[in-house]
């Protein structure tokens, strides 16, 4: 199901992408097979593009899954000292991303962390070059202060499904059930629109995407 254009507009561009990586294309299919949620495969590109335009060594990402965005981000990351952290809270996703970290062996070391988002946040030390948010989305707006908190001078954070299934631009397509996460998203993106402190677009690409740069 596409969520927010027109079929052919997605399936259009992601035939243009060439995915040269046969075991990534492998992992991607069996996730699609599972319906496992992972990333777009147009916005993977789109990140794969930022990674390699900003010479990102550093990832904080939120929301492991089963490994796939981690994997896919460590295979582009061209530096000795690259470093991906990710966090998890759901045990059957941790442990199904241990177990492909050990498959696929990526080059760039990721650790997992373990809980709720919020609370390893305050326990992370550092700074990142990028963040990549795809958690829980009615958290976004909580995770922003901890996360500009970590991410350097000039780094991004790149927010995905912002648009959520087009509910998030128009009250047409709200669902009873979905009215707080949208409210908070909506908030969430004007939040990031009006920043002094970032530059951001928001993209109407896979099921929307921000990228916001810090100054």
């Amino acid at each position: 199901m596409e969520l927010i254009n027109k079929r052919y507009i997605p399936e259009y561009l992601r035939s243009l992408i060439v995915e040269k990586d046969d075991e990534m294309a492998e992992f991607r299919l069996q996730c699609e097979e599972k319906k496992i949620p992972i990333v777009h495969k147009e916005v993977g590109q789109l990140i794969k593009l930022l990674i390699t335009m900003t010479n990102t060594k550093r990832i904080l990402e939120l929301g492991t899954a089963v490994g796939y965005s981690s994997i896919m981000m460590s295979k582009i990351i061209d530096s000795e000292d690259g470093l991906i952290t990710t966090v998890e809270r759901r045990q059957l996703f941790i442990d199904q991303a241990k177990s492909n970290i050990d498959k696929y062996n990526p080059p760039t070391p990721i650790e997992i962390r373990e809980g709720d988002a919020l609370e390893v946040l305050d326990s992370i030390e550092g700074e990142y070059d990028m963040i990549f948010l795809d958690a829980a989305k009615s958290k976004y707006m909580d995770f922003f202060p901890r996360c500009m908190k970590l991410l350097k001078p000039g780094g991004l954070i790149v927010s995905d499904n912002v648009l959520y299934k087009g509910m998030i631009a128009t009250d047409d397509l709200v669902v009873r059930r979905q009215k707080t996460i949208v409210r908070k998203m909506r908030q969430y993106l004007k939040f990031i629109s009006e920043h002094e402190a970032l530059e951001t677009s928001i993209l109407p690409m896979g099921d929307g995407v921000s990228i916001s740069y810090k100054k």
